[in-house]
């Protein structure tokens, strides 16, 4: 592989799904060319940064690295519309999207639902859904699908608990997810964007005119400058909800207890030291990175290392890559559940770090928290698949077999 073929990777959503290759491709990166400038097919040119200590400086310095316009890897003629409707003031403009004063100001709408208090105090809710979840892998058993069966429906009914809605609304919920999209056609995709729409406009109208201490209520109530948020702002608001807190924690579940069957030393040592498991869920979400990249748009000329980035160019950074520098990681390659410090990037950096992270490590913990105790003998029982996304995955398919310990 060359440098050129490795960068070109980073565009290719299918290498996301093959571990080795992307791997190989990053490793080159990082060693030969961290700061690469790559022009594949069917994509405007992009700068690839792919060192933990690059990709920190570009995220401390946002100012000059602007989430907007580009704010994540898509096809030229996407970005193109993207850009037409950002112009006509018709997109969905996440936290994802914006910087300065208005990202801040947009953060705090949900901020106080993400503190660690109010977090810590989620915990007993989440676990009797990770008990539940846990339930129903031993009622299907003694073999299942584990990303359809378990991790997907445990991360969508962690979702619905903290917007306040039933279980009954769950495959509709689905549907709006990444996940969900995932598995419709084309065609459906566009039809189950404008019933979200629908859905959570209504759903806003019923939690303004009788508001609960759910998700759904503190966004259909926040106010920005003395005034409720209009309808883009509020849609923003509900989709980077289902967006990252529905994928990022079903992807790292899955992945997380792929790579424990894939390495039953591990396993062992974590049922033999449980008080263990929050450093092992770090190198969970270390392993999987979720996320797999963001963008970001220089507004000046900036140097970083022996490259000068111009104003106007875009940047790629690359979570995977960072988890896997040699210059941070001992044996990068090797997952490890006791590895610490572990200075991962997977929850990004700086003024765009995951506003979920406490919430996500925790619907993660109390996940394995009940499984691990409970679980006996478990095994791939057919070959797993990783989702195709320059974006956002981990399995797709995870065919498992299992018993239950005595």
């Amino acid at each position: 592989m060359t440098v050129t073929e490795a960068g070109r990777t980073l565009a290719d959503p299918a290498a996301y799904a093959d571990d080795d290759l992307l791997h190989t491709a990053l490793s080159l990166l990082r060693s030969e060319a961290p700061v690469h400038w790559v022009e594949a097919p069917g994509y405007n040119p992009f700068w690839a940064v792919t060192r933990h200590a690059d990709i920190q400086e570009v995220e401390r310095e946002n100012r000059i690295f602007l989430s907007a316009p580009r704010p994540v890897l898509v096809g030229a003629p996407m970005d193109a519309a993207h850009k037409r409707s950002e112009a006509g003031r018709t997109a969905l403009r996440p936290l994802i999207h914006l910087d300065g004063h208005e990202h801040q100001r947009m953060r705090g709408v949900t901020a106080d639902r993400f503190r660690p208090q109010a977090v810590g105090d989620l915990e007993p809710r989440i676990r009797a859904l990770a008990r539940k979840a846990v339930d129903h892998m031993q009622e299907v058993g003694p073999a299942c699908e584990f990303v359809g069966d378990v991790s997907d429906t445990y991360a969508l009914d962690v979702l619905l608990s903290l917007m306040g809605l039933d279980r009954s609304e769950s495959a509709q919920v689905f549907r709006f997810t990444p996940a969900g999209r995932r598995v419709l056609p084309p065609e459906a995709r566009q039809t189950a964007m404008r019933e979200f729409y629908t859905y959570f406009l209504e759903l806003a109208a019923r939690r303004r005119a009788s508001p609960a201490d759910d998700l759904a209520s503190v966004i259909a109530n926040a106010r920005l400058d003395g005034r409720l948020l209009d309808d883009r702002e509020m849609l923003s608001s509900f989709i980077i909800i289902l967006s990252a807190g529905h994928d990022t924690a079903g992807a790292t579940i899955a992945g997380g207890l792929k790579a424990l069957v894939e390495n039953p030393g591990q396993l062992s040592r974590l049922r033999e030291h449980p008080d263990g498991l929050p450093a092992a869920v770090d190198e969970m979400i270390r392993w999987v990175t979720p996320v797999k990249a963001f963008m970001r748009t220089a507004v000046q000329d900036y140097k970083l290392r022996d490259v000068v980035i111009r104003k106007g160019d875009s940047v790629l950074l690359s979570y995977p890559s960072a988890n896997r520098d040699e210059t941070v990681f001992d044996d990068p390659h090797r997952f490890d559940v006791e590895r610490t410090p572990n200075r991962h990037l997977a929850f990004g950096y700086g003024v765009h770090h995951c506003l979920g992270a406490a919430l996500a490590k925790l619907e993660i913990l109390a996940f394995f928290a009940e499984l691990l105790p409970r679980i006996g003998h478990v095994e791939l029982a057919g070959e797993p698949a990783n989702v195709n996304s320059t974006f956002s995955g981990g399995p797709k398919y995870l065919p498992l077999r299992y018993s239950w310990a005595e």
